[in-house]
C-alpha cells in the first residue's frame, strides 16, 4: 500500500484506465497530411512531360520534313517529303465529336462531385434525394469517344485512295504515327470510362466514382487539346 502511494503521480501507469489523454505529436497528421504540395508538384511534372512529348514530336516532324540532299549539278535542294492529301472534312467532323466528348466528360465529372456530397444528404428525413446522372454522362462520353475512333479509322481508309500508305513516304508515315499514337492513348481513356460505367466499385461507391471520373476527365481534356495540336501541325506542315 505504501509502495503504491509513494509512486509519482506524473508517471504513466502501464495499461491503466486512469491515464490522461496523450497529447498529439508535433508535426502529426499521418499519411493524409501535406498532400497538397505533393499533388501539385506531381501534376506539374506530368504536364511538363506531356509538353516535352508534344515538343519532341513536333521537332522530329519539322526536322524530317526539311531533310533532303543538295544537288550540286542543278543547284537545287531535293527532298523526299511529298504532301499528303488529308481528308479534312472527316478530320474536322472527328474533331467536333472529340470536343463534344470532352464537354460530356466534364459534365460527368461535375455531376459525380455533386453526387458525392449531396447523395448522402438524401437519407435525411425531409431532404429530397438527387438523381444520380454522372454514369449516364460517362456512358455518353464513351459513345462519343468510340465515334471519334471510328471516324479516325474511316480517315485512315481514305488515305490510300490518294496514294498515301504507311510506307509510301515519310509524310504519310508521320501522319499514321501521330494519329495512331493519339488513338492508342484515347483508347486507354475509353477503357477507364468503361470501368467507371460497368465495374462494381464506381457504380456503388460515390467516392470511387468521383475519383475515377475526375482523373479521366482531366486526361480526356488533355487528349482533346493534343488532337487539335496534332491536326494543326499536320495541316500547316503539309
Amino acid at each position: 500500500m505504501a509502495g503504491i502511494l509513494s509512486r509519482s503521480p506524473n508517471k504513466a501507469l502501464p495499461g491503466g484506465g486512469n491515464r490522461g489523454p496523450v497529447p498529439p505529436e508535433a508535426g502529426g497528421g499521418g499519411g493524409g497530411g501535406g498532400r497538397g504540395d505533393g499533388d501539385g508538384l506531381d501534376g506539374f511534372h506530368q504536364q511538363l512531360q506531356r509538353y516535352r512529348l508534344g515538343l519532341l514530336f513536333t521537332t522530329l516532324f519539322v526536322a524530317r520534313r526539311g531533310a533532303g540532299k543538295f544537288d550540286p549539278l542543278t543547284g537545287s535542294f531535293n527532298t523526299d517529303w511529298a504532301p499528303v492529301t488529308l481528308p479534312m472534312k472527316v478530320l474536322l467532323i472527328n474533331t467536333a465529336v472529340l470536343l463534344l466528348s470532352s464537354l460530356l466528360v466534364e459534365i460527368a465529372r461535375r455531376a459525380a462531385r455533386m453526387e458525392s456530397i449531396l447523395v448522402a444528404m438524401g437519407t435525411i428525413p425531409g431532404v429530397r434525394a438527387i438523381r444520380q446522372t454522372s454514369l449516364w454522362w460517362a456512358a455518353a462520353t464513351l459513345l462519343a469517344g468510340l465515334g471519334f475512333l471510328r471516324g479516325q479509322f474511316h480517315a485512315w481508309r481514305l488515305l490510300p485512295v490518294h496514294g498515301a500508305y504507311l510506307r509510301s513516304g515519310p509524310s504519310s508515315t508521320f501522319y499514321f504515327l501521330l494519329t495512331g499514337t493519339h488513338a492508342l492513348h484515347l483508347t486507354a481513356g475509353l477503357a477507364v470510362l468503361l470501368y467507371a460505367c460497368l465495374a462494381a466499385g464506381p457504380r456503388h461507391s460515390l467516392e470511387r466514382r468521383c475519383i475515377t471520373l475526375d482523373v479521366t476527365a482531366w486526361y480526356w481534356h488533355f487528349m482533346a487539346i493534343m488532337w487539335v495540336y496534332v491536326l494543326l501541325v499536320l495541316r500547316l506542315m503539309n
